[in-house]
């Protein structure tokens, strides 16, 4: 999907947003049929689109939630894309005012499809705009104050909402609510995540081996994202390196160069790992204790690097905090 002249149109992104998905404007999926994984998600959301179509309307909103780099920006382009409409883009936090979210949806056109990505960030008073926009497809905007105060009423063409979250159980019921369909994206298998690599190499005109593709599947922490970051700096050493067909011992080359063991680990989960261990004797420790040894962001540990250290056993929750496992003692120890 070429992002300079196709249907999609930012709202105030941010740098790195941009330069992500210009880089992977090549890499993310073309079709439905090319979206490999969340076979459910896909399912439900291709009747949807498809009913739209009949219907000439606009498809119902609809919530993606689920860890980051799963594929839900990636499957509201291909949304817009098959509905014929444009797609607006932007992220919650960016959204100050009550006037910032009126003027994106008073530029709305029919069908159009807006995508609030982090949604669970958006301020309150925004929020409540949201309410009768999604429902209705009006603005209600209180003009004034006091005993002269009024309620000034906008209509809005009909459009499509999709909201993605990472953090799904902070966003409020009303706002939840207001959702037609509420889609939860999972990790993925290292077979799914194979597949995805395959079709990327020959986007990328890669010769690479069977091993090879596993190999990186293994490493890809369960998220397509990954993966093709990955594939982009093997494909960077083998330039370097002049290799014509990459093999297994070059992959494992250019992650060694990264840092990323076998696990798929880099140094800041190990890191992670580590502190508990030597700070806390394997837990349990609470997550302000931790973000506050480590020096990092909750947001951040909670978002990006918990999931996958969860999923794979290595950190558990507790009612008393994080604990280090059995497997992860023999990680740190091997």
């Amino acid at each position: 999907m070429e992002l300079e002249n196709s249907n999609v149109n930012f709202f105030n992104p941010s740098v790195d947003n941009i330069q992500e998905l210009h880089e992977d404007k090549r890499l993310r999926p073309s079709s439905f049929n090319e979206f490999i994984g969340q076979k459910l998600v896909i399912s439900n959301i291709d009747i949807m689109v498809q009913s739209a179509i009949k219907r000439e309307a606009a498809m119902d909103h609809a919530l993606f939630s689920g860890p980051p780099g799963l594929g839900k920006t990636s499957l509201a382009m291909l949304i817009a894309e098959k509905l014929g409409s444009e797609l607006h883009m932007i992220s919650g936090p960016a959204i100050e005012k009550k006037g910032d979210i009126a003027a994106i949806l008073t530029n709305l056109k029919p069908r159009d499809v807006l995508f609030i990505d982090e949604i669970h960030r958006i301020h309150i008073s925004v929020e409540e705009i949201l309410y009768s926009a999604i429902e209705d497809f009006r603005l209600d905007i209180l003009v004034g104050q006091g005993a002269a105060a009024r309620t000034l009423k906008i209509d809005l063409a009909p459009f499509t909402l999709i909201g993605a979250t990472t953090r799904s159980g902070l966003l409020s019921n009303p706002l939840r609510d207001r959702f037609m369909a509420s889609f939860h994206f999972d990790f993925y298998d290292a077979e799914d995540l194979i597949q995805i690599i395959d079709i990327n190499c020959k986007k990328l005109n890669l010769k690479i081996s069977t091993q090879a593709k596993g190999e990186m599947a293994k490493r890809a922490r369960g998220t397509p994202r990954i993966a093709n970051r990955i594939l982009r700096r093997v494909r960077d050493y083998a330039i370097v390196k002049e290799v014509e067909e990459i093999s297994k011992n070059e992959v494992v080359k250019a992650l060694e160069m990264l840092d990323i063991d076998h696990y798929g680990l880099d140094s800041m989960d190990r890191r992670i790992m580590t502190v508990m261990k030597d700070y806390y004797g394997g837990g349990p420790v609470g997550i302000e204790a931790l973000c506050a040894t480590l020096g990092e962001d909750r947001t951040t540990l909670e978002e990006v690097y918990e999931p996958y250290l969860l999923k794979e056993g290595f950190i558990l929750r507790t009612p008393r905090g994080r604990t280090l496992s059995e497997k992860a003692l023999e990680h740190l120890n091997s």
